[in-house]
């Protein structure tokens, strides 16, 4: 028997209501409880059974992406279309993401900087 299930997964920001926006954008997902306080959102998807939480981190440091110094801790890892995975970049980096290291027609994922410095990838499916 399982000692926990696996609950939502967190992100410290200094904006947690901004990258929760990006977020969202990104996965479709949508904000859950519009809670007055400002130092925690959390996203859901459509069948309420995933989330991605934000969490205000005063001082907040980004990670480096690579670096052993300030080493990313985790990445997150998006599933796209392979015929849409072009196009999924475009809408990120118009979303606010930047492209740290393509494929270079090799690898079948690619790695982004989400707005305030948190590594993930869009991987071709």
């Amino acid at each position: 028997m399982a000692i926990a299930t696996m609950g939502v997964t967190v992100l410290d920001c200094p904006d947690p209501r901004r990258l929760a926006e990006f977020y969202a954008g990104v996965l479709g997902w949508r904000i859950l409880e519009d809670r007055s306080d400002s130092e925690w959102v959390e996203l859901g998807d459509t069948a309420g059974t995933r989330r991605l939480a934000f969490q205000e981190s005063a001082g907040y440091v980004p990670p480096e992406w690579p670096s052993l110094e300030h080493a990313q801790q985790l990445h997150l890892d998006f599933d796209v279309p392979t015929e849409r995975w072009d196009e999924a970049e475009r809408e990120v980096i118009e979303a606010g993401a930047r492209l740290v290291q393509g494929d270079e027609g090799k690898r079948d994922f690619r790695v982004y900087l989400d707005p305030v410095g948190h590594p993930f990838c869009l991987c071709a499916k």
